[in-house]
């Protein structure tokens, strides 16, 4: 364990195994803080990944620091992250802070020039965002709110919203959500276990329909009324 400390000089291997278990150190802080630090870039979640970047990186690069105090530092980040989180969901004042409410860049049709200059984003950057949702006209739009994590959300006009079976009286079917059962190449054992099959029936159905391997398969469903579909590898 002598790279974990401050060293003159590290060998190859210990630079390696010091990258590694950083890595893994990483890793696990994150899933401790939870998905969201991830997935949403909010305030608190930013700082957070901006100072593990600066942390980590030094003793990565710099043999006379050791790990072990950046892995404290780590912790102690880890704890405040876990404390500021707890605090948003008690203090409505905090959260407004730290996770402030949405608020309006349109609004029935027309531009808010001044919440565009709050929310400091171009005029350009609202027309991308609405390019990215295939609404090629501002007029078109009821509300867009800009959200806390730097996302846009589009509501459109009633009646520039597509037609739904409800609007139109329409009997429908329930909703099926087909099951992977073979996925590059490899059976989803538990996704047979779910629809009460075997690997036998599915080599048998593979063998007799598409004249195929498994392994030939990149990726095959099946839905809840049987229907199986297959995509072969090209």
């Amino acid at each position: 364990m002598h790279f974990f400390q401050s060293q003159e000089s590290l060998t190859a291997i210990e630079w390696v195994l010091r990258a590694v278990l950083s890595f893994f150190f990483l890793l696990v802080t994150v899933k401790i803080m939870g998905q969201r630090s991830i997935s949403q870039l909010r305030l608190l979640d930013f700082i957070i990944a901006l100072v593990f970047g600066n942390i980590i990186a030094h003793p990565l690069s710099d043999p006379n620091l050791g790990l072990k105090g950046s892995f404290i530092s780590m912790i102690g980040l880890v704890v405040l992250h876990n404390i500021g989180v707890f605090l948003c969901l008690k203090s409505k004042m905090i959260r407004s802070f730290l996770d402030p409410e949405p608020f309006p860049l349109i609004k029935d049709g027309q531009l808010i020039s001044k919440n565009l200059a709050r929310a400091k984003i171009p005029l350009d950057f609202v027309l991308s965002e609405l390019r990215k949702n295939k609404v090629e006209d501002v007029q078109k739009i009821s509300l867009a709110l800009w959200e806390a994590d730097g996302t846009i959300s589009f509501f459109l006009h009633p009646k520039h919203q597509a037609v739904t079976p409800m609007d139109m009286n329409l009997e429908t079917k329930p909703f099926v959500f087909p099951r992977t059962i073979i996925k590059e190449g490899k059976i989803e054992f538990h996704a047979l276990r779910e629809i009460n099959k075997n690997e036998m029936w599915l080599k048998k159905l593979v063998t007799e329909r598409y004249h195929a391997d498994i392994k030939d398969i990149l990726l095959a469903t099946v839905d809840d009324n049987g229907s199986v579909k297959a995509f072969f590898y090209k």
